[in-house]
């Protein structure tokens, strides 16, 4: 099943770049650009980590596509 992400889009509006959501997060910001890109899903702790850190619910940043 595929998936999609809203996270470059909300960190924008946030006005955070993707190093400060990767050390919001406390990953590279490589894994951010490859996230943001569609290249990998992450995992729930990492979805949490982010959606934390944007202020927003999973549900606003991860959807899944049927």
């Amino acid at each position: 099943m595929k998936t999609s992400n809203t996270i470059r889009t909300v960190r924008r509006e946030r006005g955070l770049t993707q190093e400060a959501l990767a050390a919001l997060c406390f990953v590279s910001r490589q894994t951010i650009v490859s996230l943001e890109a569609g290249q990998h899903d992450p995992s729930l702790v990492l979805a949490l980590r982010i959606s934390d850190a944007l202020g927003a619910s999973v549900h606003d940043v991860f959807k899944l596509n049927d």
